[in-house]
């Protein structure tokens, strides 16, 4: 009799057992159906179709570009990428006796919606072909990390020029902050209680986007996306600080000229406090206003914009650092 109980006992807690497992997963597949349905731009893979091929997750600077990747980049525009053996958007370098230029910068230095040979370092190479011009700019990147990666990269290229690239829009805010948009975890620039200065957010942490990418059931389950976004945000707030942007400059133009070699600035637009500071530091810089540009997905230059940038470096080069053109030199 009490075998009999006892069976019966456990069938009753197998069957209640058996319905929250049910009704578990019929909750989870009703909120993975909602949220596939409302389409959470917090739960996309990035912002860009082609990030996740030409990008990779870096402790050290938040994200760095794959070495001797190729793919199809789609922002306003569908462009193809190929990368150099080093991991930048550029040319495989020779290594002879030349004088070198390079270019530190985001996106409107990267070339974000305009193929390779439509950027302005390239126009440049036809310009100056007895140069060598480097483009290393990279998607994203604030100031913080264009300094990090010039002293990681400087023994590769040992540059004779170095050419910040800023863009007014938005490298203020990146500079003040341990998360660009959208979401991606990078290091910073804070002040300490000494009145010092230190890189802050390293180790950098993954944003939800690296697991997205890299983790299988996160990659294909919309309920695990929104678990890891929680987590993420929870356990790594957004986190601002003072713009140290003015700080960041006297710190690259000291790692550059420190070196015996030249500074030089670009601004993607005027910023009257920024080049009043320039003038004041005695820093040669050009201005790209009414560079031509497309108007959506971060207004970044045409082909006609980037030769509009071309022309104005190229008299910034000769003017402040003594480039020779070809047309010069004839």
């Amino acid at each position: 009799m009490k075998a009999a109980s006892s069976t019966a006992s456990e069938r009753r807690l197998a069957r209640e057992l058996g319905l929250q497992i049910l009704l578990l997963l019929g909750t989870l597949v009703l909120a993975e159906v909602v949220l596939r349905i409302v389409d959470l731009r917090e739960l996309r893979d990035g912002y860009s179709v082609g990030a996740s091929t030409v990008y990779r997750y870096d402790a050290e600077l938040g994200w760095r570009p794959i070495p001797n990747a190729s793919s199809l980049f789609r922002g306003a525009q569908t462009v193809s990428i190929k990368t150099s053996s080093v991991g930048l958007r550029d040319i495989e370098h020779d290594r002879g006796p030349k004088q070198t230029v390079l270019f530190l910068g985001d996106s409107f230095t990267w070339g974000y919606d305009v193929e390779t040979d439509q950027r302005f370092t390239e126009r440049l190479r036809e310009v100056f072909p007895r140069t060598r011009i480097v483009n290393a700019g990279v998607v994203g990147y604030g100031t913080d990390q264009e300094y990090l990666l010039l002293d990681q990269i400087w023994s590769t290229y040992e540059p004779d020029i170095v050419v910040l690239m800023f863009c007014v829009d938005n490298d203020r805010k990146d500079n003040a902050t341990n998360a660009s948009s959208p979401g991606y975890y990078k290091p910073y620039l804070e002040q300490t209680g000494d009145g010092g200065w230190r890189f802050a957010g390293r180790p950098v942490p993954k944003s939800r986007h690296v697991y997205f990418i890299e983790n299988p059931i996160v990659r294909n389950s919309w309920v695990a996306r929104a678990a890891v976004t929680a987590y993420i945000y929870l356990r790594y707030p957004q986190i601002t600080v003072p713009d140290p942007t003015l700080h960041l400059i006297e710190m690259m133009r000291s790692r550059v000229e420190d070196q015996h070699r030249k500074f030089l600035i670009g601004l993607q637009r005027h910023d009257e406090a920024l080049e009043a500071f320039l003038h004041e530091r005695g820093i040669p810089h050009a201005v790209f206003d009414g560079a031509p540009s497309y108007d959506r997905d971060g207004n970044h230059w045409t082909p006609e914009g980037q030769k509009l940038v071309a022309e104005r470096l190229q008299k910034l080069l000769v003017d402040a650092a003594g480039l020779t053109s070809a047309a010069a030199s004839q």
